[in-house]
């Protein structure tokens, strides 16, 4: 296999903001009474934030951060849901020159702590009791300045913002320099410590900008005050992240929903244009509308094959007549209740973190929501390929970000170049000289570049599994494949030197108790779930359709069903919630063994 590469330029003529700060100074000077985001308020309701109000709260929070000692360079930790204030707490220690260290709110004790240690933070900022709970311990060994949000310790920030002048945090802002580290963030950590990527501001402001500039993702997606976009993702991921600040740079409207749990009704009253979710999003939302009684499933996998149809014969000169009455009466029964679901008026998703597959996408695109897939990572400061507009091909991640190079070498390992590449990690130049290769970021996930240059994520090196037959099996084909069935909550596939290829299953506890019902079942655990002949029938369709990507001696021959979902608190998912195969290989060894007859 020869080296493939693929690059965009950036836009031309474009000048890129200083700093992330600098883009709230100008949107400040220039649209001060631009709504900046919106947040349930005391009446239940989304209540609209100005500009300037936005800028107010995150520069009084910044002089009192000052005032409390923080100094330029200084790192602070950030744990908590998505919300107002954590965003407000984000640009503000930007502001006061400090280096933001988001830590995720899953993160135990003892990962806080390493996360602590390791990057020196001076102070931390955590939106409730229960992050303050979880980091007590570490405050008290590292003497760290805590300032817990729900107790109204920011509040008390900006009471003591009349310490410090507006001229010290404005002074602060213009010394910032592109190349001075924004933000430390922390790998997932699937296979140790978790280690710090260093990035940058023009590592974000490039890409920010550039995607904005863009005709075919900024003039479609992105830019504009009649753009929307709720944001539910977790901001100590990249990735919501990076939107972020996109939205600072591009006008376009936020709303902050800090649960999963209240996000239908959210959707429906914010009424975003575009959403960005991980595929599980997606999955589960195809699922719950499966999941419905006999009748309506039985409608709904009509009006599904009608969608994945309609969807690929676009791709193939267009639906005839008959598509086309189906596809009529398939929307006025199905499609047009699940577009309201999601708000009604979204017509983009940029979606990333996991492959999609084929099919979801397939389907989405034909109920009329044309979801962008992208590829990054932490290390690219999010996205470095992305599906646009008009030119977007189903099933891959798209073409080279502006600005941004792909090459997959012999290897059939994907490599990044380009000015969002993070700098290294924190005080590990082991760790940073093994990430490159002459300049190139070494991603360790396995792909392909077709002749337009898409690229198409097929695995990752470090999970290739060899059997005792010398067939290599990349587990991703199978695992993701069988994660988008209702029952399935995770997928962990196994083989390597062993005979054949199996797979540990665990179930959704959430999606199980409707899944039984509507199969005429009685409710039970899901451990009785697990031997119950029906949930196994389902599995079997499940597996073989998995089956159907890869050829024989790949294929899943034998699987058992674990008797509970893997578990954070037993170090079996990272703190990102990614499988931590060897964990879980320890953890369930009696089942494994029973899958070889060990």
């Amino acid at each position: 296999m020869s080296v493939r590469e693929a690059s965009t330029p950036v836009e031309e003529n474009l000048s890129y903001p200083a700093s992330i700060p600098a883009v709230l100074v100008e949107r400040l000077r220039d649209y001060p009474n631009d709504v900046y985001c919106e947040r349930r308020g005391a009446s239940g309701m989304f209540e609209q934030i100005t500009v300037r109000d936005y800028a107010r709260d995150v520069f009084t929070t910044a002089r009192g951060l000052i005032a409390h000692g923080l100094k330029p360079g200084d790192r602070v930790g950030l744990m908590g849901n998505t919300s107002y204030d954590w965003v407000v707490c984000d640009l503000a220690i930007m502001c006061a020159g400090g280096v933001v260290v988001p830590i995720y709110q899953t993160s135990s004790t003892r990962q806080v702590e390493w996360i602590a240690e390791n990057s020196d933070l001076t102070a931390l900022i955590v939106e409730s009791e229960e992050y303050a709970n979880v980091t007590a311990p570490v405050v008290e060994k590292l003497s760290l300045d805590l300032h817990v949000i729900d107790r109204g310790d920011v509040k008390r920030l900006q009471g003591a913002a009349n310490e410090t002048p507006q001229d010290e945090v404005d002074t602060r802002i213009h010394a910032l320099q592109p190349d001075d580290i924004a933000t430390i963030v922390y790998t997932s950590g699937t296979t140790g410590n978790p280690k710090g990527a260093l990035l940058s501001h023009a590592n974000f402001m490039h890409h920010a900008v550039n995607g904005v500039e863009n005709p075919a993702l900024g003039g479609t997606v992105l830019a504009g005050q009649d753009s929307r976009i709720l944001m539910f993702l977790p901001l100590s991921h990249v990735f919501g992240r990076f939107i972020e600040f996109v939205c600072l740079y591009s006008r376009c409207v936020v709303g902050y929903t800090p649960s999963m749990k209240t996000v239908v009704d959210d959707l429906g009253d914010f009424k975003p244009t575009w959403l960005l979710a991980v595929p599980r999003v997606f999955e589960t939302v195809f699922n719950k509308a499966r999941n419905a009684g006999k009748l309506q499933k039985m409608i709904f996998d009509w009006a599904s094959r009608v969608a994945h149809a309609y969807s690929v014969a676009q791709d193939r000169g267009g639906p005839g007549l008959g598509l086309k009455a189906q596809h009529a009466v398939a929307d006025a029964v199905v499609f047009s209740k699940l577009r309201k679901a999601l708000g009604g008026d979204v017509e983009y998703a940029i979606c990333g973190g996991a492959p999609l597959g084929q099919w979801l996408g397939h389907f989405y695109r034909g109920l009329g929501i044309h979801i962008l897939e992208g590829y990054g990572a932490t290390e690219t400061a999010a996205p470095t390929s992305v599906n646009l507009p008009g030119h977007l091909k189903v099933g891959t991640v798209g073409t080279a970000f502006p600005g941004a190079s792909l090459r997959v070498v012999e290897s059939g390992e994907i490599q990044i170049k380009g000015p969002h590449v993070f700098r290294g990690y924190l005080d590990n130049p082991e760790a940073t000289e093994e990430a490159f290769d002459d300049g190139w970021y070494k991603t360790g996930d396995l792909g392909k570049l077709d002749d337009e240059g898409y690229l198409t994520v097929t695995g990752r090196v470090k999970e290739l599994l060899v059997t005792a037959g010398g067939e290599n099996v990349q587990p991703a084909v199978l695992e993701d494949s069988l994660r988008r069935h209702t029952l399935i909550s995770e997928v962990v596939v196994v083989g390597d030197r062993e005979r054949f290829v199996g797979a540990m299953i665990t179930l959704d506890g959430e999606m199980l108790p409707g899944w039984l019902k509507t199969h005429g079942l009685p409710a039970m655990s899901i451990e009785e779930a697990g031997r119950h002949p029906k949930v196994r029938e389902a599995l079997d369709v499940a597996v073989k359709y998995a089956n159907e990507n890869v050829n024989r001696a790949q294929s899943i021959r034998k699987y058992v069903v674990l008797p509970r979902d893997l578990e954070q608190t037993k170090d079996e998912l990272s703190a990102s919630l990614k499988v931590r195969r060897p964990v879980v290989m320890k953890n369930f060894a009696r089942e494994y063994a029973a899958l070889y007859d060990k």
